[in-house]
């Protein structure tokens, strides 16, 4: 309980900041939101999700090449979601539906647009484990085997549609385990240290993900469908972005990449990290090697 307050007051906070600096609470556009507007500035919400880190810079590189400004904000999926409604963030460019970010859309759905273009639409969500556990197969497995994972599932961000979604699994098939958060990265981490021991580890993992090319991990069957078929993503945005930006909305709304595209994307970003460099200057290489699809999307 003093988790879940702390965490709404933290959300709380960091929401008011971004309302002081962008724009008023009530909704109208404030003298800095007018100004910024004419300087072109975009806002765009971004997690630290190693999709959502690539995505952010390729397009914070390709506006600014176009003469735009562009902040990035760090802030969790519910926190967007209010800052989208309240104007003081312009876009979130990765919306899970129809299952895992479903919520959010029920609950912001007059609030917020979400668009009905997607930019990907082969992604998967599910319980991952090492494929060495090869008598681990099904999410019903679990159940039998609470023991082995120590009731535990290893979990990232708290308020991600997906850890939303893995705690409605625990209910179904009723798994007597602790969803336990985190972030991506620790999540991460915690699989490699389990992998390289060849300990028992189950998390909540998607595609697209670097990972699934760096170790060997299986999805467990999900005889129930809750995690749901194939997802796609989406973007949001405030109400007033397209009357504001429209070049920059049907941009985005032409954005397509497929698992080649996107894996490649990550890699290059990844790589620029793993060398000390900031994510934009793997972004900046992805695009020069793919001017051609970029161009697609900007005509």
């Amino acid at each position: 309980m003093y988790f879940k307050k702390g965490k709404i007051w933290l959300v709380t906070i960091v929401l008011m900041m971004l309302l002081s600096a962008c724009g008023g609470a009530d909704g109208t556009t404030s003298a800095k939101q007018k100004d910024n507007a004419s300087k072109k500035t975009i806002n765009i919400g971004q997690i630290s999700w190693a999709e959502n880190i690539a995505v952010t810079n390729m397009w914070k590189v390709i506006l600014e090449e176009k003469g735009y400004e562009v902040n990035f904000h760090l802030l969790d999926m519910g926190t967007q979601m209010a800052a989208l409604e309240n104007d003081a963030l312009d876009i979130n460019l990765e919306v899970w539906l129809p299952v895992q970010d479903k919520e959010y859309v029920k609950q912001y759905k007059d609030k917020v647009n979400f668009s009905e273009e997607t930019w990907y639409d082969n992604a998967k969500v599910g319980l991952v484990v090492p494929s060495y556990m090869e008598d681990i197969n099904s999410i019903e497995d679990l159940r039998e085997n609470q023991e082995l994972f120590q009731g535990e599932i290893t979990g990232f961000d708290p308020g991600a549609g997906t850890m939303l979604t893995t705690e409605e699994v625990m209910k179904e098939y009723n798994l007597d385990y602790e969803l336990i958060p985190s972030s991506e990265p620790a999540m991460l981490t915690e699989i490699e240290k389990a992998m390289e021991d060849e300990e028992p580890i189950v998390a909540p993992l998607w595609n697209p993900h670097r990972i699934f090319s760096e170790l060997d991990l299986k999805y467990l069957e999900d005889p129930k469908e809750v995690f749901g078929g194939a997802e796609k993503i989406h973007h949001a945005t405030r109400h007033g972005f397209e009357e504001d930006f429209p070049e920059v909305s049907e941009w985005i709304k032409n954005w397509k990449m497929d698992d080649q595209s996107v894996g490649e994307l990550m890699s290059y970003v990844n790589e620029a990290e793993e060398n000390g460099e900031d994510p934009m200057v793997g972004a900046e290489k992805w695009i020069e090697d793919n001017e051609e699809l970029v161009n697609e999307w900007v005509k």
